[in-house]
């Protein structure tokens, strides 16, 4: 037979007994000097138990990471025509604060602290690895939702050393934002330092080869210099327009309105040096305008890009400084943990379960847990 329910509304085991709820009752209150001295007992001992942990010191350091902001070149970019586009790409990228924190959580990061702080003896671990997990268990770091503020807490057995590894993540982020091309002003600095070195050389060959061909300024006459020098320019735009459309097809489709204008474009521009290429006749002589021609043409973008890595230094100057200490670590005068009272009021908690769970346990194998039910029928 199942188990039901008596008419008084006491459970009815599967033989038709009831458990007596009165009984269990009465069996605890027979307990009751165990019920409050074991949980008293337990209590003591969870707090004097720990006055022999170690204490442990908590340091936190509040900073607010580098924001995006709008770049001193933005208003340069529109005085360039279209070189304003090899930045396009540059622009649109975002750095976000989980970022920050992600990168002070890394390896490179913690193996850096633990050679500074000699963490691995500190914490009596053979590896690097064991370094690394417990410092991970140490540190907290925690990006704040509302404010967009980065916490990074610790907690070690010094205080000093505490306050020392909060501080020291901030330097080492301020490290890696200097050396990693994380915001726009870094993006922009690293892609034109690239195109400045190519440009370098290219016009080192160019000037070289002038040279080698015997070209002096009389050898130029005032019209053929003036056509060299605006060749020269629409061969820069056309350059800075193809990498401004290589940009846009990463981002929109070959049908859209900016895909088809930067095209419309570079057609008009390599249609002007379709024009000069042709009205210019150098045969019989020495290629005097076209080696004049890929030199300007050379200097020219040279000078662009020179100008905007300058720029891009500023900003990244600026941005670099941006990580801002809102509170500094400091050594804790008082420790964190061990919570005494906390620890002792969870032994009693502990220790009144264990022996309700006894007291319960032993009634019923005694067999004191059923009563007969009158109302039962075979």
């Amino acid at each position: 037979m199942q188990s039901s329910i008596s008419e008084h509304g006491t459970p009815a085991g599967p033989d038709g007994d009831v458990v007596d709820l009165l009984a269990i009752g009465q069996a605890l209150a027979a307990a009751w000097k165990s019920l409050v001295a074991v949980p008293l007992l337990a209590g003591a001992m969870g707090f004097g138990v720990s006055f022999l942990l170690p204490q442990i010191y908590v340091s936190k350091v509040v900073f607010l990471p580098p924001q995006q902001q709008q770049s001193a070149a933005a208003s340069a970019l529109a005085q360039l025509g279209a070189l304003s586009g090899l930045a396009g790409a540059a622009a649109g990228l975002k750095s976000p604060a989980d970022q920050y924190v992600s990168l002070m959580q890394s390896a490179s990061v913690a193996d850096r602290l633990i050679d500074e702080f000699k963490l691995q003896s500190v914490y009596d671990v053979t590896y690097r690895y064991q370094a690394r997990e417990k410092l991970a268990r140490n540190v907290s770091i925690a990006l704040g939702r509302k404010d967009g503020l980065i916490t990074v807490e610790a907690e070690d057995e010094s205080p000093q050393r505490a306050a020392d590894l909060a501080n020291r993540h901030v330097d080492e982020l301020r490290r890696l934002t200097g050396q990693l091309a994380l915001t726009e002003a870094q993006q922009r600095r690293v892609f034109f330092e690239a195109q400045l070195a190519k440009t370098r050389d290219r016009l080192t060959a160019a000037q070289a080869a002038l040279q080698a061909s015997g070209f002096n300024q009389g050898a130029l006459r005032a019209d053929a210099r003036a056509s060299a020098e605006s060749y020269a320019r629409l061969r820069a735009e056309a350059t800075s327009m193809e990498v401004r459309l290589q940009t846009l097809r990463r981002s929109f489709a070959e049908s859209t309105t900016e895909v088809q204008q930067a095209l419309t474009a570079l057609g008009a521009i390599r249609s002007q040096l379709g024009r000069l290429e042709s009205s210019s006749d150098t045969a019989g002589g020495p290629d005097y305008i076209g080696r004049y021609r890929e030199f300007k043409y050379q200097e020219t973008l040279f000078e662009l890009f020179a100008r905007q890595y300058e720029l891009a230094r500023v900003d990244e100057s600026r941005e670099g400084a941006l990580i801002q200490v809102v509170d500094p670590a400091v050594p804790a005068e008082r420790p964190s943990k061990p919570r005494r009272l906390l620890l002792a009021a969870g032994s009693a908690a502990g220790g009144l379960l264990t022996l309700l769970i006894l007291v319960v346990v032993r009634f019923s194998w005694r067999g004191g847990h059923r009563a007969p039910n009158p109302h039962f029928s075979a």
